[in-house]
């Protein structure tokens, strides 16, 4: 049995270049109790239904979801047929998870930007090529395809995880996805606005509220890691977030928008050069931190492994059902995991299921 069906990890988080590392990964994973890994997709060496396949087949209790991979860069029979893939490869223990990915690549690359629209309309269809429907004459928002078909013996029950960010975003995962994952360096407070969001969404679609479970994502470093991880980790992470799509992160934890635009101007990040958990050395992290406010930091878990421990708790009483500990190998992990066995009252969370995009309802 799991050790901790509530938590959860990021394969090869952040920036990597080697994906074989993920096979050690997914099985130190699973040998200290983790109950699920997540994988982001990145256009290098992180596609993410290669990665969902290595994890699951090296893997045969833990809970593996792609968080995330957009619908608009594969047909729709491409991404319904890898989810089954991945649904029998690993025996039910993969879950589909979908996000809006970023406008501007968007731009760059020539593929449209995603919508709400889209996004409702990609789930519908998957979840009809999975009940082994024909598809014909489909003119939407997520396409035009004049027939779309799977095999008609299909009964397939593959939950969708949709991450989240924004208030729109967070209502279209409750009222159409089967588990949410939110986003690093969110407050408590945004993390509890976030959930009841989602809640009610699902409430006002009719549907169970309590059946859409929720993952917080925390930023994890302990003090066993060392100052130079804590930079990395922590300012580099929250740093390169903020180069990126700072605009929405500071508008859901209603931070001063004026500190978003004198970081964004300040000579460091302006000549960085690139994302800087992925360029910036300690010296020029130890820089940046000081043009953070110091709260936006706070969102995270650093301290003692009892301090984190807490931190993980705080989630939970938000009103998350699981936490995915960001920024780390499942080893480095080991103290945290140490103290939150101590921390945690096993009965709350033994009724969880291994696949993560399912609740116990």
């Amino acid at each position: 049995m799991t050790a901790f069906p509530e938590l959860g990890c990021y394969g090869l988080a952040g920036h990597a270049t080697d994906p074989h590392i993920l096979l050690d990964e997914a099985r130190a994973a699973e040998r200290l109790g983790l109950g699920a890994m997540f994988l982001s997709e990145r256009f290098n060496t992180k596609e993410a239904f290669a990665l969902a396949a290595a994890a699951g087949a090296v893997t045969t209790d833990l809970g593996i979801c792609t968080a995330a991979t957009n619908h608009n860069t594969r047909h729709p029979l491409i991404t319904a047929t890898a989810a089954v893939t991945l649904h029998r490869l690993t025996r039910g223990r993969y879950s589909l998870g979908l996000g809006r990915g970023f406008g501007a690549l968007f731009d760059v690359i020539g593929l449209p930007r995603i919508t709400s629209a889209q996004l409702r309309d990609a789930t519908e269809l998957y979840r009809r090529l999975w009940r082994g429907d024909t598809v014909v004459g489909h003119d939407g928002p997520a396409g035009k395809y004049p027939i779309l078909h799977l095999d008609p013996t299909y009964a397939e029950a593959i939950p969708v995880t949709l991450t989240a960010i924004g208030a729109n975003t967070l209502r279209l995962a409750g009222q159409i996805a089967d588990a949410v994952v939110l986003h690093t360096f969110f407050t408590d407070d945004t993390t509890a606005r976030a959930v009841r969001t989602i809640r009610a969404a699902a409430a006002d679609a009719g549907r169970d509220p309590a059946a859409v479970r929720i993952w917080s994502v925390l930023a994890v470093v302990d003090d066993t890691q060392g100052e130079s991880a804590r930079l990395r980790k922590l300012v580099g992470r929250l740093g390169t977030y903020l180069q990126g799509y700072g605009d929405i992160l500071v508008q859901v934890n209603d931070w001063d928008p004026q500190a978003l635009a004198d970081f964004r101007a300040h000579p460091l990040v302006t000549g960085a050069g690139g994302a800087l958990d992925a360029v910036a050395d300690d010296t020029t992290l130890a820089a940046v931190e000081d043009l953070l406010p110091a709260e936006w930091t706070v969102a995270s878990a650093t301290g003692t492994p009892e301090h984190c421990a807490a931190r993980i708790a705080d989630q939970f009483a938000a009103g998350a059902d699981g936490v995915i500990l960001h920024g780390n190998t499942p080893t480095e992990l080991a103290p945290v995991l140490d103290a939150w066995r101590r921390h945690r009252d096993p009965g709350r969370f033994a009724h969880l299921p291994a696949n993560p995009g399912r609740s116990s309802r």
